[in-house]
């Protein structure tokens, strides 16, 4: 059976097709492109009056629920406001007022709504973590929880529990997290530079326009194909070769996951760094050639630096990105928070721990399940700061040329 909420939204999709091919049959004399801002106008009033309707019933449902049955019935009025709109479009045409004026203005309004909805969506995520952070640091001193050095959720702590015990350290966490990152940039930004300098500046077109949309494919595996090939392949590989010459690896181990994680960021860096490349102007790899430069040092001594700012930029994102990462670290580093710069021991991160307290059935008001917003706090302000230190980047390096 189809419930109100689907009537109303099918309706008012059904209202603005039938908007747009009926003011466009209207055209007065025949001229359809006199008439091609009216139907616009009128598929967009309509879409925007009918749904707009909507949503403010559904958002006073959902802050009313008693009362769920009088907004079922009201949701019938968002294709009156649709049809409501084509009556309005319909006499735009008729005294011929021009309509483009109307529909940018709709554009422009819709434009605005989506990008204050992106700002209202972002600040409730940040509101709803930073609520619940609290929450979890009026149990868990902050002091305890910053500078903590062992991390052991296992056992909850409530305030009428007697007894219980646990430990919400951030350091073993937070340590994991930064020695997977950078054993995974230490092997994909050199590799992934290196391919960018050659597709633009010593790859010829041809080679280029068929390497360069693979790259982009690879960029879009899903994680858990790499988390796939760190557990199946490349953990028994250095397993191997670690007994060969007297060291133990274990099989979860930070190298495993830093490794596979530098695999998947090869292309994201090579993408980015090679559109900074390409994007320097091709004047200033003519002038250094004419002043006698090799292909090489043109590269290494003017597009390189000219470019910096991107790349910079580039590196900093993909940083963030595998600060981010889950999946790879869940199959190939394991969940142990342990407090170690080895790389050949398990370690754990800020976004694995996240996923492991809010699994399962968990009370909201245990601080074990309130220390992953707690963690997902800290992991933002990391990426807002990365983030912040690549557009400090960007302007730092920039170059402008007329």
């Amino acid at each position: 059976m189809i419930d109100a909420i689907t009537t109303s939204v099918l309706s008012t999709g059904v209202f603005a097709v039938a908007a747009f091919y009926l003011i466009k049959r209207f055209a007065p004399d025949g001229r359809q492109e006199f008439n091609r801002y009216h139907a616009y106008y009128a598929a967009s009033a309509t879409l925007f009056g009918g749904f707009f309707l909507f949503f403010i019933i559904v958002a006073l449902k959902a802050l009313m629920p008693s009362y769920h049955r009088l907004f079922d019935i009201l949701n019938f009025f968002a294709p009156l406001a649709a049809a409501a709109a084509v009556c309005h479009s319909r006499r735009l045409l008729a005294e011929k007022k021009r309509a483009r004026y109307g529909f940018e203005k709709l554009a422009m309004l819709l434009l605005q709504l989506s990008a204050c909805l992106a700002i209202l969506i972002t600040g409730g995520i940040v509101v709803s973590v930073a609520a619940e952070s609290y929450r979890f640091f009026t149990l868990i001193p902050v002091n305890d929880f910053l500078f903590g050095m062992e991390w052991s959720p296992q056992i909850a702590i409530r305030e009428n529990q007697a007894g219980a015990s646990g430990s919400f350290g951030l350091v073993p966490v937070m340590a994991g997290t930064f020695l997977i990152t950078v054993i995974a940039m230490l092997f994909a930004a050199p590799i992934g530079l290196a391919s960018a300098v050659y597709l633009s500046e010593f790859a010829d077109a041809k080679f280029r326009a068929r390497v360069k949309p693979v790259i982009e494919l690879l960029a879009g595996v899903p994680t858990v194909v790499y988390g796939f090939f760190a557990v199946v392949t490349l953990s028994p590989i250095l397993r191997a070769l670690g007994a060969s010459i007297g060291v133990n690896i274990v099989g979860e181990s930070a190298l495993v996951a830093g490794i596979v994680m530098g695999v998947m960021l090869i292309p994201f860096i090579t993408s980015l760094s090679e559109d900074a490349l390409f994007a320097v102007p091709i004047s200033l790899r003519q002038g250094a050639l004419a002043l006698g430069a090799t292909r090489y040092e043109v590269a290494a001594q003017v597009i390189f630096p000219a470019a910096l700012s991107g790349i910079v930029a580039g590196l900093l994102l993909a940083v963030s990105r595998a600060v981010g990462e889950t999946m790879i670290v869940v199959m190939a580093a394991g969940i142990s928070a342990n407090l170690t710069i080895n790389p050949l021991e398990a370690v754990t991160t800020v976004t694995v721990q996240i996923v492991s307290l809010l699994t399962g059935d968990q009370a909201f008001d245990d601080p074990k399940t309130l220390a992953a917003f707690a963690l997902g706090l800290s992991l933002l302000l990391i990426t807002l700061a990365l983030n912040g230190a690549a557009m400090l980047a960007v302007r730092r390096f920039r170059e402008h040329y007329e």
